[in-house]
């Protein structure tokens, strides 16, 4: 009887470990971690060109985890879509960012660099590949549209975009579309843009919860007419893939 009951007791305690677990699990696909919603105000104040704001939001990413060589691809790579004027100014808070830390005898970890790239990389495939991926596309289409009328920036698009920044592997896709959709919404009239980032950022692996958590933080952090807005977006992305799915 009384193995009997030791039994059952240990069997309760694993099922409470896995329940644990799996609530864990779960509620790390409903809200964005510390880390991430570091990236989302970094890339918000960069590209809107707040920078009083992007200033404590460095400190926090910081503080959240980001290395400093993640910070500096995000503030990087935000050029391609923000301009090199607000990722310079963005670029230029973060190493007086540094510096102030650094007097206060803190040391933050600096990160790998990226791997360098093959030397017979085919940027143009390269960069229509990974495009083609984070759109959801089967195969890669023919090109139409702007892509007919300036070849140039489709071919700048796949080679430097999709191919010279995507292919740094030190920040993920994941979260290389977090910046990026971050960026779009704090800039008015990029709804279109919006839309297809939102879209390849579930691609890359972030919920729908976690873009509900994207629009929160915001709301909370941002402003709250970047909020709605972007918010009206996500609800139609989330609406279009809804009707696929039937």
């Amino acid at each position: 009887m009384k193995k009997l009951f030791v039994f059952r007791a240990v069997c309760c305690a694993l099922a409470l470990t896995i329940t644990l677990t799996e609530a864990r699990s779960m509620d790390e696909t409903q809200t964005l971690n510390a880390r991430q919603r570091g990236i989302v105000t970094i890339a918000a104040f960069t590209a809107n060109g707040d920078l009083e704001k992007l200033k404590p939001a460095l400190h926090d990413g910081l503080e959240a985890g980001l290395t400093v060589n993640e910070i500096k691809e995000v503030l990087v790579q935000l050029y391609a879509y923000t301009g090199f004027p607000r990722s310079l100014n963005g670029i230029g808070v973060f190493m007086a960012v540094l510096d102030e830390r650094k007097a206060r005898g803190i040391r933050d970890e600096e990160g790998r660099e990226p791997s360098p790239l093959p030397a017979n990389l085919d940027r143009d495939a390269y960069g229509a590949r990974v495009r083609a991926e984070l759109a959801g596309w089967k195969s890669i289409p023919a090109p139409s549209g702007y892509q007919l009328f300036t070849p140039a920036i489709d071919a700048f698009l796949k080679q430097h975009l999709f191919a010279d920044i995507f292919a740094r592997d030190n920040l993920d896709h994941q979260s290389r579309e977090l910046a990026t959709i971050a960026a779009l919404a704090a800039m008015p009239g990029l709804g279109a843009q919006l839309r297809f980032h939102l879209g390849a950022a579930m691609n890359t692996g972030l919920s729908p919860a976690q873009l509900r958590d994207f629009i929160a933080v915001l709301d909370a952090g941002v402003g709250k007419k970047e909020a709605v807005e972007a918010g009206k977006v996500l609800d139609a992305v989330l609406a279009a893939r809804s009707g696929q799915a039937r």
